[in-house]
C-alpha cells in the first residue's frame, strides 16, 4: 500500500512510540501524592515544558485534550460561553474550518448565539474585507493556521489586529500546521491555538489547546479540575509524553523537511497536471502560504468517491479531504467556498505526504493516477 492520506493520520514515529512504551511502564496517577504519582507528575509537567518550548508559550499556557477536536471545542465553545457574560453573543469562523470549528460554532446557535461564517477567495485564503463582520459583540474569532483539505495557510497576522482592536480573542486550529510549517504561540499573538498528536506522528488519543493565561475559558466538562481547571479528568500522561517526543522531532529541522515534502508534493501535482481537466489548488500562492505536503485538486468529471476507490484498487491511500467527513457523500464545504459549483465540489482529491513517504511512493501514485481518473470520470458517466 503506497500511504499518501499523512494529512488523516500519520505513521507513529518511533520517538513517539519509544515515549509511550516508557511511560506506560510506571504506574500512578498524577493527582497522587505518593513517590507513584509524584513520578507520573514529573512526566506529565516535563512533556508540558517540551510542548510549550517547541509552540512559543508558557508551560501553564498547555492544556491537554483527547486530541484536536476536543481542543477546538474547548476554544470556541468555552470562549464564547465565557464572554457571554460580558454581553458578546456572535461567533466568527472562516468558511473553511474543519468541522471540528464549525460544527461547535453552529452549536452555540441553539444558546443563542449568531453565527458570522467569513468569505474565503478562490485560492481558499479569507478575504481582507470579511474582517468587517468582527464588532464589539463577537466572542470568539476562529480561522486555521493550514487548511485540512488544500493546505493554504491563512493570513492570522490582520486577524489577530483587527480582533484584538475590538477586544476579540482569536482562536487558530494550528492541527495541520504544527510540526509543518514554522508555528509560534507567542509571536503570532493568537489567544487560544489546537494541536493534534497524531497529525505529527503520536499515537491518537492526544492533543493540546494553548491557552493564555488572561483568556477567558468556561469548561466543558467537569469533574476534578484537571488542566488548569478547564479539562478535567485523569492525565494521559504515556500520551502526552508521546505528544512531546513527536512533536520535537517533526519540529527538529523542519525547514529541511519542508523542502523534501514540498518536492515529494510537487511531484504528485506534476502527475495530476499532466491530465485534462484537473484544477491544482493554490499552485500560484509563495511557499510560506502553503503547506508543504498536501496536494489538493479539483477535477472535472468525476465523483470522489469512485476516484479513492479506483486509487485503493491501485494500491493508493488518499482522500476527498477531511477524513472526519468519510463516507458522506456531500461536496466539499471548502470547495465550495472557494466559489465551485456542487458538482465539481464533489470531484475533489487530497494526497498528503508525511516524514515517511519516499520517492517511490510519488512514482506508485503517478503510475496509477491517469487509470484511476479514466475508470472514475467513466463511472461518472455512466
Amino acid at each position: 500500500m503506497t500511504y499518501l492520506d499523512h494529512a488523516a493520520t500519520t505513521t507513529v514515529r518511533p520517538e513517539a512510540r519509544t515515549a509511550y512504551l516508557e511511560a506506560l511502564g510506571r504506574t500512578g496517577n498524577p493527582a497522587a501524592v505518593h513517590a507513584a504519582g509524584r513520578e507520573a507528575r514529573r512526566l506529565l509537567e516535563e512533556a508540558r515544558e517540551t510542548v510549550a518550548g517547541l509552540i512559543g508559550c508558557d508551560p501553564a499556557e498547555v492544556v491537554f485534550t483527547s486530541g484536536g477536536t476536543e481542543a477546538d471545542n474547548l476554544a470556541v465553545i468555552g470562549t464564547a460561553r465565557a464572554r457571554r457574560r460580558a454581553g458578546a453573543r456572535r461567533v466568527a469562523v472562516s468558511a473553511v474550518e474543519h468541522h471540528a470549528v464549525l460544527d461547535p460554532a453552529h452549536a452555540l446557535a441553539a444558546e443563542g448565539f449568531g453565527i458570522d461564517v467569513l468569505p474565503v477567495d478562490g485560492d481558499g485564503r479569507l478575504a481582507p474585507a470579511a474582517l468587517d463582520a468582527l464588532t464589539r459583540d463577537t466572542a470568539v474569532v476562529s480561522v486555521m493556521w493550514a487548511n485540512n483539505e488544500t493546505g493554504v495557510v491563512q493570513p492570522l497576522g490582520p486577524v489577530v489586529e483587527r480582533a484584538h482592536a475590538l477586544g476579540v480573542p482569536v482562536h487558530t486550529d494550528a492541527v495541520q500546521a504544527a510540526g509543518h510549517v514554522p508555528v509560534d504561540f507567542r509571536a503570532v499573538g493568537v489567544d487560544l491555538l489546537s494541536l493534534s498528536g497524531h497529525k505529527v506522528g503520536a499515537p491518537v488519543g492526544i492533543g493540546a489547546l494553548i491557552a493564555r493565561r488572561d483568556s477567558p475559558l468556561e469548561p466543558l466538562s467537569h469533574g476534578g479540575g484537571q488542566e488548569r481547571g478547564v479539562r478535567s479528568g485523569t492525565a494521559n500522561v504515556p500520551g502526552a509524553a508521546a505528544l512531546a517526543a513527536a512533536l520535537a522531532a517533526a519540529v527538529d529541522g523542519v525547514a529541511v523537511e519542508a523542502e523534501r515534502q514540498r518536492a515529494l508534493r510537487d511531484g504528485i501535482l506534476a502527475s495530476l497536471e499532466s491530465l485534462d481537466g484537473v484544477h491544482p489548488t493554490g499552485t500560484s500562492l509563495p511557499p510560506d502560504q502553503r503547506h508543504p505536503g498536501i496536494a489538493h485538486a479539483v477535477l472535472d468529471g468525476v465523483d470522489a468517491d469512485s476516484l479513492l476507490f479506483a486509487l485503493d484498487r491501485a494500491g493508493i491511500a488518499a482522500s476527498a479531504g477531511s477524513a472526519c467527513r468519510a463516507g458522506v457523500h456531500e461536496p466539499s464545504h471548502v470547495a465550495l467556498a472557494m466559489g465551485w459549483d456542487p458538482e465539481h465540489a464533489r470531484g475533489t482529491l487530497r494526497c498528503s505526504v508525511g516524514w515517511d513517504t519516499t520517492a517511490a511512493d510519488v512514482a506508485a501514485f503517478a503510475a496509477a493516477v491517469g487509470d484511476a481518473v479514466g475508470r472514475a470520470r467513466r463511472a461518472h458517466r455512466a
